[in-house]
């Protein structure tokens, strides 16, 4: 399951009314997220208003293009637009992509793949 993460620069004269606008967040853009196939979303907001995004989605290419074509997602895209600095489209669409770079749960999987290797093992003759 892809796992996608992002981020995006809040202007820091709008952060107040940025936040004021996810509490809560219209309900069917909510449904319209949902329907896209993304899950586990999350957004964090850091110091400066750098604002980091996260969600867990089947097909993320699939998820992109059914919000590019939801009106209710173009509605609020374009009314969060104006919260954004040096952003080239659509927040949605355009936020900076963030390369992964470590997972704990594939970490494990192939630790467990792998035999463990002891001093012992090592200098034993076959």
């Amino acid at each position: 399951m892809p796992r996608v993460a992002f981020q995006l620069q809040v202007r820091p004269e709008l952060l107040d009314e940025y936040l004021e606008r996810h509490s809560p967040v219209w309900p069917e853009m909510l449904a319209e997220i949902a329907a896209s196939g993304r899950r586990n979303y999350s957004l964090f907001l850091g110091d400066g208003g750098r604002l980091f995004g996260y969600y867990e989605t089947d097909d993320d290419e699939a998820a992109q293009a059914y919000l590019a074509d939801s009106p209710i997602a173009t509605r609020w895209e374009a009314e969060m637009s104006r919260f954004f600095i040096e952003l080239d489209g659509r927040p949605d669409q355009a936020a900076t992509r963030l390369p992964e770079v470590f997972n704990l749960d594939a970490q494990l999987a192939s630790a467990s793949d792998v035999p463990a290797s002891t001093p012992d093992n090592e200098s034993s003759p076959s």
